[in-house]
This record gives C-alpha cells, structure tokens and sequence, in this order.
C-alpha cells in the first residue's frame, strides 16, 4: 500500500476534496442520477450535496476516512442517533435537491423500511475518482472500517444502486440480503450485510 492510498481520518479542512472526490465517483451511480438528473449541473450538484453531508453530518457524528483520491464514511452504533440530518442540513438540502426533493424523501423513507434493526456499522458513503479506481483506494478504505466493526464485534450494513459493485462488496464478505426498487420508477437497490469476522 503505497502513502497515497493509506487512510487517514478527514478533517472539516478535506471538505473541498471530499466533495469533489465523491462527485467524481458517484457520477455514474445509478441512485445519484436519479437524484440528480440534469447532465450539465450533476457533477457541482453532487459535490455540494457530499460536501453538506460530510461537513453537517458524517464529519460531525460519523467515521470518515480519505485516502489522496477516495473517501468513506461509516456510522457506529454509537454514532447511528446523532448521525441524521438535523433542519438546517435538510433544509440545505432541500436548496440542493430543489424539485427533485420528493424522490430524495421517499427513497430515504423506503431504504429505511429496508434496514436493519440490530446493533451495527453502517457504511453510508465509499467512492474512489475514477481516474484512481484500480490503485487500491476503495479496498483500503473498505478494509480499515471493516477491521473496526470486526474489533467491535458488530456486522456491517450497506446499499448500492450499482450492480457492478456488488461482487467488490462480496469479495469483502458481504452478501445480499435484500433487493427492491426505489419508489416512483427508481433504480433498484441493495442491502447487503457483512457478519463479523474473529
């Protein structure tokens, strides 16, 4: 593992390239797209929509990690009750979203119903720049929170709207436990769970 995919914590100064990292990633995410339709604004749309996650919610109650070209945040257990958005983050993303909003509350609504129930980690975001997929950024980010809910004894709990993510996943020992579509002509998403390992 080289210096510029080893992770690191982010700090509230990683804003910026946090922002624009997962922007780069998710540009091609089904759920993302559906969110954020419109090809000429997606890109500065999604970089200010992970840059107000990151900044009002992940970075203030979650585990967020960076590497030079990937970022993730996780939520622990402790961290699941503080780790929602609060008015003023729904309501700057409301700003962002503008009409397209509904959709955002409904899938939220419905990959809730979709969610687990027991004590877990939750891999909310992990996306690398396509320009540095290959290099190892992902699986990095991916093997250091999982070696914190493994030390912790808890399973891991994710979604993914890409299905070519899915065998990455596995091949980290997750597996599907569910699949539904998103309400009002969504893409399908995934649950999948990853059982602690010793």
């Amino acid at each position: 593992m080289t210096l510029s995919n080893t992770p690191i914590p982010t700090t509230i100064d990683d804003a910026h390239m946090v922002g624009r990292t997962l922007a780069s990633a998710f540009g091609d995410d089904p759920m993302m797209r559906w969110f954020f339709p419109d090809e000429a604004t997606r890109e500065a749309d999604l970089d200010r929509y992970f840059t107000t996650l990151f900044t009002r919610q992940y970075g203030l109650h979650g585990v967020c990690e960076r590497t030079g070209s990937a970022a993730a945040f996780w939520v622990s257990p402790e961290g699941a009750d503080k780790a929602v958005p609060d008015a003023d983050t729904i309501q700057q993303l409301v700003e962002i979203l503008g009409d397209r909003t509904p959709v955002f509350q409904q899938a939220v609504m419905a990959a809730a119903e979709h969610g687990p129930t027991e004590p877990h980690w939750y891999l909310a975001l992990i996306g690398a720049d396509p320009a540095a997929r290959g290099q190892g950024h992902g699986s990095a980010l991916l093997r250091s929170g999982l070696a914190k809910a493994d030390a912790a004894g808890l399973p891991v709990y994710l979604e993914s709207s890409k299905p070519d993510n899915l065998p990455v996943y596995e091949h980290f020992g997750f597996v599907v436990r569910d699949e539904f579509a998103l309400p009002g002509g969504g893409p399908v998403l995934w649950s999948m769970k990853r059982d602690p390992r010793g």
